[in-house]
């Protein structure tokens, strides 16, 4: 249909699935609810990691013209739902859902044919499917009774699913529970026309499971302009009022329809974004020839990277595709290729907020071999209000019990705002405090921590090997002038030490610092080979705080980043650390004579062990 007639006329489908009717009593569809949504972890054979961090939601919109009558071709459908089941594990694919208008007419015959192409998909990949305008009367709502679609798309299709959780009484709409990074998540499928009825039976699907984020699929949701920018159809805004806006849960809805495809983004009751977008490609060559959309959840990254492409076109050997296959293989356009940054933690939090781990005391945090462990809250220090100042002379206590007590002392002539004290901290630190280093350049300022002239820190070789952990978040922006910044080092030099090669011999036997592009290094002096390994790590972010780890089995040095393993980690042999009796810093590095600029940014608890430490034993631990 033309734009203007799209505008007009209602629209065509919505996502998921029909409800209870046909022969399904509602007791045995709400029975459904106890079956573990883990379950469909595996199916067919093809594994779906539920607790990977990414994982992929297909959208399939209107495949009604290749249910058209005797017209009818199910190939690309069948195409695609290879390629789904196929790709499962590589892509992590949780789920798909049709946007309805699954047919043309609605027929018997049509319904069925698509019925036994979906068949293909059972088992493989949990699915839902909704009725749109083409596959039922198009003038009633889900309230319409029997129909073709209801006996073949009703919920006795979906009640093997492990994802499927029940539908309402008129059979017409239902939702599914995904497991997926590790959290549920719930889908909504209403019928192409909602009634008052359905509309409760919604919002008593979202007040049943209040903590879950909530997609929600239909027929006909919105409509968009040439460029893509998307507006609320009549229906659309019925749902928004009577549902969406005010329920904080539903961060993505989903319809087809119209065409082109758009989208936008739309404000509900709490505040918070709504992501609405038209999926529907009918009009393209072949009738869209199966195309499907995949909505790529990265939790890691804070995305959702979204693509568009006919596996069936895919496919083929590419120097034998028509012209317009090869046209439309894959669109790349703005409307049909495109990514989200969502703060899921963020986005989610009125609804779900994430569970802040309790400060752990000292004495869960100190294994075998700990040799010195600080922290900043009040079982380590004199806490101050946010941001006040660290006095000079300010005390950390050494919570291992060896006496390795840091001192507080400014840089040339810094002042109070060199070192204050933060709540800020690391999700995983022991401790829910930090202290906020304002050290820079033009002229050098900053403040350090240190160990007493006695402290046995200061002579200890770790000839068994070491692990040495600190938390560090440097600041968004990272503005000013700043150039190499200690973070933590012994004051002995190397060439005291005896050690010929290396930069000078002005350098510390051990330091951990950051380099003016925010690349991290690790420098020692080893205590028996004549020789400084280094460790260069990828340029860190800022804004953000980090758990760092220095790792040394005895032979030689590892660091880590947030539990992951750095690429620049030297082969070269290292026993032990050349430490000469001088006091170990934290929050500066003393190049050649003197103390430069100091550090920039937050650091939390720090702790040295003098054994290395698997990641899983890490201060926060990581598997």
């Amino acid at each position: 249909m033309s734009t203007a007639e799209q505008h007009e006329s209602p629209g065509r489908r919505t996502v998921l699935r029909a409800a209870v009717a046909g022969g399904v009593a509602t007791a045995a569809v709400a029975a459904l609810d106890a079956v573990p949504a883990r379950a469909a972890e595996s199916a067919g054979g093809r594994r779906f990691d539920s607790d990977s961090p990414r994982f992929t939601l297909a959208v399939l919109p209107d495949t009604q013209y290749l249910f058209d009558a005797d017209s009818s071709d199910p190939a690309p459908l069948r195409e695609t739902f290879r390629y789904l089941a196929a790709d499962r594990s590589e892509a992590n694919i949780a789920f798909m859902t049709h946007l309805g208008d699954v047919t043309e007419h609605g027929t018997e015959d049509e319904i069925r044919r698509a019925a036994q192409t979906f068949r293909t998909l059972h088992g493989k990949v949990p699915y839902s499917v909704l009725a749109g305008n083409h596959d039922i009367a198009s003038s009633t709502d889900d309230q319409r009774g029997d129909s073709a679609y209801l006996r073949e798309f009703g919920p006795r299709r979906y009640a093997s699913m492990p994802t499927f959780r029940g539908a309402s009484p008129d059979g017409y709409n239902s939702y599914h529970v995904l497991r997926a990074a590790g959290r549920e998540w719930l889908v909504l499928a209403l019928d192409w026309r909602i009634s008052d009825k359905g509309l409760g039976w919604a919002q008593g699907v979202l007040d049943a499971h209040p903590t879950l984020p909530a997609v929600l699929t239909t027929h006909d949701l919105a409509w968009a302009e040439e460029d893509g920018s998307a507006s609320l159809s009549g229906h659309g805004q019925r749902l928004w009022d009577g549902l969406v806006r005010g329920n904080d849960q539903i961060f993505l809805a989903l319809g087809g329809h119209y065409w082109p495809p758009g989208r936008t983004v739309l404000t509900n009751d709490a505040d918070n974004d709504v992501h609405v977008h038209i999926t529907n490609y009918q009009d393209r060559y072949y009738g869209g020839a199966g195309m499907i959309r995949t909505y790529g959840f990265d939790l890691v990254r804070g995305v959702i990277d979204v693509e568009t492409f006919a596996p069936w076109f895919l496919a083929r050997d590419p120097e034998r595709r028509a012209p317009l296959e090869a046209e439309t293989v894959e669109l790349t356009g703005p409307a049909d290729r495109f990514s989200l940054s969502i703060d899921f933690d963020e986005r989610f939090r009125g609804f779900s907020p994430v569970a802040v781990p309790k400060p752990r005391p000292a004495s869960a945090v100190m294994p075998r071999g700990t040799v010195a462990y600080w922290r900043f809250d009040t079982s380590g220090m004199t806490t101050a209000p946010d941001g006040a100042p660290v006095t000079d002379g300010s005390v950390v206590r050494d919570l291992s019990g060896h006496g390795n007590d840091l001192t507080v002392g400014r840089l040339h002539a810094s002042g109070p705002e060199a070192l204050t004290w933060s709540p800020d901290h690391h999700p995983g630190q022991p401790a829910h405090a930090s202290l906020r280093f304002d050290g820079g350049k033009t002229p050098d300022r900053g403040a350090v921590l240190r160990t007493g002239s006695k402290a046995p820190l200061n002579s200890e070789k770790f000839p068994r090997g070491y692990t040495i952990e600190t938390f560090v978040r440097l600041p968004e922006p990272f503005e000013g002038d700043h150039s190499w910044m200690g973070i933590l080092s012994w004051e002995g030099r190397n060439g005291d030490a005896g050690k010929t090669t290396g930069w000078s011999p002005l350098e510390p036997t051990c330091s951990l610092n950051l380099s003016p592009e925010r690349f991290l290094q690790f420098v020692v002096y080893p205590h028996r080979q004549d020789a400084d390994p280094t460790s260069w790590s990828h340029a860190v972010p800022v804004g953000r705080w980090m758990h760092i780890a220095v790792v040394n089995d005895g032979r030689r040095t590892v660091m880590y980043v947030d539990g992951s393993k750095i690429a620049r980690n030297p082969a070269a042999p290292s026993t032990g650390i050349a430490t000469l009796g001088k006091p170990f810093v934290l929050g500066a590095t003393q190049f050649d004579e003197a103390f430069g600029q100091g550090f920039y940014g937050w650091i939390g608890d720090t702790r040295i062990v003098d054994r290395p430490l698997r990641t899983r034993d890490f201060l926060t631990p990581f598997d």
